[in-house]
């Protein structure tokens, strides 16, 4: 299971019905955070995401993606956690996400230890990892993707029972990619494991413009989640302050082949009529969706569609 829920999903400052940007990312039992705009620990309560994270992921350093840091440590210190939570982000953010965390707290009692990365690193988590994207927004920055592994093929039970074989450690064996012996016959798992299967992809962009390296990074994705702070009305400003417009982001998803696309950091000039970037994006991107704070999407394998 890999479910979405959006924290908020305004540009720049918060509106009545926006908070700044957040997005918690559950892949089974480990929870991620992605950016932490000041008042994400609320939003957290408010939507039911849980606090238990396994790590914090931050796209840039400008204060609307982190200035919900202290609090947020704060809470979690209250709640009494001890386990460490690892924080990420892009080259030269150790200092200052030090110092912002440090703001109005004593010390913590479990250790948050910073780690940059560069676009292309990844930190792994067993069968999936969180890949560091390649973005443009200006200052160091990064995109996020929750990649997984490919997945075992599907195992023919009823082939395996017409076989003879009994269940249990030889349907296992088989179906990791061993070659078995029973009853004097050799059974290889081409007999009953099909092809490898495609995990999942979900792409989180951060601030961005539309840029080449970053339609290859989303290539192919279930889900994009991608900014779209302005219309193409406001194109130049966009181009000025390196965001994307609804209609760049769509363009983006379209040449990248991905299944879905879901729009955040909505400017506050837009927030009371998200339908004008939906219908924009829609224009080339059938689907494409705008998100709005509390709204969350479960992201299903491809063959479960």
């Amino acid at each position: 299971m890999i479910r979405v829920t959006f924290l908020g999903t305004a540009a720049a400052r918060p509106t009545v019905g926006r908070n700044v940007t957040s997005l918690a990312v559950q892949r089974e039992g480990d929870i991620f955070l992605f950016d932490c705009g000041e008042g994400t620990q609320r939003q957290m309560m408010r939507y039911q995401s849980g606090f238990e994270l396994s790590a914090i992921f931050i796209t840039h350093l400008h204060a609307d993606h982190i200035l919900g840091l202290p609090g947020l440590l704060r809470t979690m210190a209250l709640q009494g956690r001890t386990a460490p939570l690892p924080v990420y982000g892009p080259p030269r953010s150790r200092s200052t996400l030090e110092e912002v965390m440090r703001l109005g707290s004593e010390r913590l009692a479990f250790h948050v230890p910073v780690t940059e990365l560069q676009a292309g690193d990844h930190v792994p988590f067993g069968e999936y990892a969180i890949h560091a994207i390649p973005v443009d927004h200006g200052l160091p920055a990064l995109g996020y993707g929750l990649v997984e592994e490919l997945r075992l093929g599907r195992f023919d039970i009823d082939r395996a029972r017409d076989l003879g074989i009994p269940e249990g450690p030889l349907f296992g064996r088989l179906h990791r990619g061993e070659t078995v012996e029973f009853e004097g016959r050799t059974v290889a798992p081409e007999e009953l494991v099909g092809p490898s299967r495609p995990g999942r992809k979900v792409v989180f962009t951060g601030d961005t413009r539309p840029v080449p390296a970053l339609e290859v990074a989303c290539a192919g994705a279930d889900l994009l989640i991608h900014e779209a702070t302005f219309l193409e009305e406001e194109a130049d400003r966009a181009r000025e302050t390196n965001h994307s417009t609804a209609r760049g982001a769509a363009e983006l998803a379209a040449a990248a082949g991905v299944r879905s696309l879901l729009l955040t950091h909505v400017s506050a000039r837009y927030a009371d009529e998200p339908g004008r970037i939906r219908d924009e994006a829609c224009e080339v991107f059938p689907g494409a969706r705008v998100a709005h704070d509390g709204l969350v999407v479960e992201v299903p394998f491809r063959e479960d569609v």
